[in-house]
């Protein structure tokens, strides 16, 4: 269906609703396929908005490991700030999803950056 829908022209980086994009809707059920599909159309990866900020943060605060990797691997900022949890290390902190924050962790992502619902990793995992 998303094929089809960016065949007949559909922008691939608008942004409304509760979800924000297309991208972010994709990360945050763990849509593997329609997230390399999208990224392949010019997505911007990075784009802001929505209730968990960006798609890196949609795809934490789940435990989709296997998009939190291929996000990063495109170019998703890993300490991008905003969202409910102020950044993609304290989602999935919070959550306790511990292959993502040892991916995220990995990857580059700042353990004492502070910001969002509960302040700082530490505190999002305790």
């Amino acid at each position: 269906v998303v094929e089809l829908l960016l065949a007949k022209g559909a922008d691939v980086n608008a942004q409304a609703g509760a979800y924000n994009n297309a991208l972010y809707v994709a990360s945050f059920y763990g849509h593997i396929a329609v997230v390399e599909l999208l990224l392949t159309k010019g997505v911007n990866i990075n784009a802001q908005r929505g209730d968990y900020g960006n798609a890196l943060q949609a795809a934490s605060v789940n435990g989709h490991s296997a998009v939190v990797e291929l996000l990063i691997s495109k170019g998703a900022e890993v300490n991008a700030q905003g969202g409910r949890y102020g950044n993609a290390l304290q989602a999935a902190s919070f959550e306790g999803h511990l292959a993502s924050v040892e991916l995220l962790l990995r990857k580059g992502a700042n353990v004492n950056v502070q910001g969002g619902y509960c302040g700082n990793a530490l505190q999002a995992a305790s």
